[in-house]
């Protein structure tokens, strides 16, 4: 059985944060949603300590082989999370995850302290790509920056604490190292590519904040090769993910050396997608184990 964190799945995929509202998809179709929920452990929308409008709309802007968003991180904030979704989340038939971002050290130990406290979370993923208005530093571009939060955060619970890196760094497994060195328990990775794109009905920026992150299948190979190089750095375990659209994609990650997968782009136009990748990803695994059986018997 796949686990992460010593937390035991039902198959190795998970959603990534952001790429799937299961409040909103409860809503709409009942019931029916927590009768077959598409992933093994559910990971939250980001969660910052005040509330969060988001950035002003164009926020989606489709490419070739991709997505651009400019979402903002819209969210209740801790209390409001606290208050009215995690009520909600722990009627999930999974692990819950709660990612959560902050620009201080404090702010992130005191959200940690908050989000650890409740039996309902099983985890918590530090979305780390933001600047430290102390140092002025994007905190999952500087080794040091993540092995320090990490320090700060490591005595404050006994939670696994998954740390989220940004692609956007020229040495992402120093990055990973040091979050190890500080005490995470796992990484996740990849977050998006920062992009932009011009509208052409205006010739000017096609999102409203001027630029935002790609995903999709175009970042796949990158997000790949991330992967491998943080599995030759670190010994924890890795969530892998970046334009996984099904069971062959997310075989290349495992081989790589990821521990499980998560599937985000692929959700907006699959609310399915996490249930078809791990029915195609367990084929693919087979149809190899088969192969490699037949070869050890030649």
């Amino acid at each position: 059985m796949p686990e992460i964190c010593g937390i035991e799945l039902d198959h190795p995929v998970i959603n990534a944060s952001g790429t799937y509202d299961a409040i909103a998809a409860q809503a709409v179709f009942g019931d029916a949603v927590l009768a077959d929920f598409p992933f093994s452990a559910f990971v939250s929308k980001t969660i910052t300590p005040e509330p969060r409008a988001g950035n002003a709309p164009r926020r989606i802007w489709e490419t070739p082989s991709g997505m651009l968003n400019s979402i903002g991180l819209p969210n209740k904030g801790l209390e409001g999370f606290l208050a009215e979704d995690l009520p909600k989340l722990r009627e999930l038939p999974v692990p819950l995850i709660v990612s959560i971002m902050a620009t201080t050290r404090e702010d992130f130990a005191h959200c940690v302290e908050r989000i650890a406290r409740r039996r309902e979370v099983a985890a918590i993923e530090l979305n780390v790509s933001c600047p430290n208005v102390h140092s002025g530093l994007i905190v999952g571009e500087n080794p040091s920056e993540t092995e320090a939060l990490l320090e700060v955060l490591r005595p404050v619970t006994e939670k696994p604490l998954i740390v989220k890196l940004t692609p956007n760094v020229a040495d992402a497994a120093a990055v990973a190292a040091g979050g190890e060195r500080g005490g995470a328990d796992a990484i996740s990775l990849i977050n998006t590519l920062k992009g932009t794109a011009v509208d052409p009905a205006t010739g000017g920026p096609a999102l409203g904040n001027g630029y935002g992150g790609l995903s999709g299948p175009a970042v796949r190979p990158v997000a790949l090769e991330q992967v491998r190089s943080v599995r030759a750095a670190v010994s924890l375990p890795i969530v892998g993910m970046g334009g996984i659209s099904n069971g062959a994609d997310a075989a290349e990650f495992l081989a790589l050396g990821a521990s499980i997968v998560a599937v985000g782009t692929e959700n907006f136009r699959d609310p399915r997608a996490g249930a078809r990748v791990a029915a195609e990803l367990e084929s693919t695994l087979r149809l190899e184990r088969s192969a490699t059986l037949a070869l050890d018997l030649d």
